[in-house]
């Protein structure tokens, strides 16, 4: 991703997570198998609540993230979500129907209907919307809205204290600066010049691959969006208030973690210290190090973890 000096004077934040956009990432999470530690009991949960009626929305949102635009409209609400994608039908174009029909795993006979304008189809999408937004995301608001907020909120800190690059970089753990060039590696491979748009930050509790660029709420001319893992994953926000700002921002067990490397631990003594799984405690210790809070160095075949100047700063913000 190439930035100008104006698409780095012209980045923000998303201001609130948008209902249709978390639900279209939700049923991707769902799809996926990668971060079984964080996510695997939450995915056997959507399985057995997800209603048959939501399971057509399997043909448009696979789990790669590259899916067609109009599922996942910018808007605040579901109603207003719903009315945006009702009203994209005549606007799509030929081209991305033969796309989202080589990528449909079921028969292509219903995406088929919804491009020619059908108007039982179209029904059947937004009675999908709707069911699937009341069983995945509706019961989970409060949880999605405290992930996001503090996810800003770190970034917010992060940019603050070491610049938009660092807080960029941080977004994932494969992204590194080249310039004003910013890669991340792994397939798909696309390169894109930003041209002084500008870029939209807006993290997911549910997004677990790469940062994902979209076209933003200003169509082609204006601001991409780039919505990348939101640094605590739905499954590990608490169901009630958290206990400090440490764990808002974090999850406890997360935030425990941190805690527990002011003195250097392998990842083995972290599992036993707190009583969590090996892969549970890779994936916090990964979390972290791409967060800048932790350092991680190989000392034969252990891997020796401990936390960063900027874990300590807010281990003693957040305490």
């Amino acid at each position: 991703m190439h930035f100008t000096a104006e698409d780095l004077l012209n980045i923000t934040f998303a201001s609130e997570p948008l209902p249709l956009v978390e639900l279209g990432m939700a049923i991707v999470a769902w799809q996926r198998s990668d971060r079984p530690a964080v996510f695997g009991r939450w995915r056997g949960r959507v399985g057995r609540e997800l209603p048959g009626r939501a399971r057509p929305l399997l043909d448009l949102l696979r789990p790669d993230g590259d899916n067609p635009q109009f599922v996942e409209p910018y808007a605040r609400t579901l109603e207003e979500g719903l009315a945006v994608v009702r009203d994209a039908g005549p606007l799509l174009t030929p081209d991305e129907l033969h796309r989202v029909a080589a990528r449909a795993p079921g028969s292509p006979s219903w995406v088929h209907a919804l491009w020619a304008q059908d108007r039982e189809a179209w029904d059947q999408l937004g009675g999908a919307l709707r069911s699937a937004h009341e069983a995945v995301v509706a019961p989970h608001w409060s949880r999605i809205r405290q992930s996001f907020q503090a996810d800003v909120a770190w970034r917010t800190r992060l940019l603050a204290a070491h610049g938009i690059k660092a807080c960029l970089a941080g977004t994932h753990p494969l992204a590194a600066w080249s310039g004003t060039v910013l890669e991340v590696e792994g397939p798909p491979h696309y390169e894109v010049h930003l041209g002084g748009r500008g870029l939209l930050l807006m993290p997911s509790p549910f997004w677990t691959g790469r940062p994902l660029l979209a076209e933003g709420p200003d169509g082609p001319d204006g601001r991409c969006v780039l919505l990348y893992p939101a640094l605590t994953p739905l499954p590990l926000v608490g169901p009630g208030p958290a206990q400090g700002a440490l764990d808002a921002l974090l999850g406890r067990t997360r935030a425990a973690v941190l805690q527990s490397l002011i003195e250097q631990r392998t990842t083995s003594e972290l599992a036993r210290d707190l009583d969590i799984s090996l892969p549970s405690a890779s994936e916090h210790t990964r979390t972290l190090r791409a967060a800048g809070l932790i350092t991680s160095e190989r000392d034969g075949k252990a891997v020796l973890h401990s936390v960063t100047g900027l874990g300590v700063d807010l281990l003693h913000s957040g305490g």
